[in-house]
């Protein structure tokens, strides 16, 4: 293959000067709606779970069978608990990492996040039990959370069928990367952004006055400026596990 780079110097250019409708919107809509000339700008909030062992996990010869067992286990479960939302508009398998994209127009679109992490961190405490009940290694991994007002855009190869849908702004990179600092150097599994707690915990606060959400949260000089860590569980589901999971 020779790379005619004449002609990818003219589509270069072609991009660079192409107008772009910047489309300002409160609630995004159904990425179907994005093309190669327009791009959104909305109120978007991430989470990014990753399984923080996967290296020694994926590269241990001893049982691979038993590591497809366990990422399998993993990545099902989490994309139930996170699926079925009409405020979703991506979800997908990065590597090692389960990650979603949801529209967050209004402070109890965040809070809704939250509680699917709340789920989330509840469920890898019945699969790290039932990973031990069977023999196999336990997983640990981060949650990250992350909100912000951003761009939405496709990209790729025009006319190929070869693209995706690009989140430029911090929500989907933050909560990547807060993802990486959960369930190590003491910090707990949930890991959310400052702009994430700062609008959850003021909805939190006014719901649930007598049980000081606040003191549900935590700072840690490993986190970035303004992040907080948390390890709030479903109180039914994880009441539930500690008795043996009956059935």
């Amino acid at each position: 293959m020779v790379y005619d780079y004449r002609t990818g110097k003219s589509r270069i250019e072609e991009i660079l000067s192409s107008p772009m409708a910047i489309n300002e919107s409160d609630k995004l809509p159904s990425i179907e709606n994005l093309t190669y000339e327009n791009a959104y700008h909305s109120w978007i909030s991430a989470i990014f779970i990753d399984i923080r062992n996967s290296t020694e996990m994926f590269s241990d010869s001893r049982d691979r069978e038993e590591t497809v067992r366990a990422v399998r286990a993993f990545t099902s479960e989490i994309i139930e608990i996170l699926r079925g939302d009409d405020l979703e508009r991506e979800m997908g398998i990065r590597g090692d990492c389960v990650y979603a994209a949801y529209t967050t127009p209004k402070q109890n679109d965040i809070n809704d996040l939250f509680t699917k992490a709340c789920w989330v961190n509840t469920y890898l405490k019945m699969l790290n039990s039932l990973l031990s009940k069977h023999g196999f290694d336990t997983i640990r991994a981060g949650i990250g959370l992350a909100t912000g007002h951003d761009h939405v855009i496709k990209a790729g190869r025009k006319n190929v069928g070869i693209n995706a849908t690009v989140w430029v702004g911090e929500a989907v990179a933050m909560a990547s990367k807060l993802s990486a600092y959960g369930d190590k150097n003491g910090i707990n599994r949930i890991v959310c952004s400052s702009l994430f707690y700062s609008n959850m915990i003021e909805l939190l606060e006014k719901e649930n006055p007598s049980k000081n959400p606040a003191s549900w949260f935590h700072t840690s000089p490993y986190l970035p400026s303004g992040a907080t860590h948390s390890d709030v569980v479903m109180s039914e589901m994880n009441d539930w596990i500690e008795a043996g999971m009956p059935a």
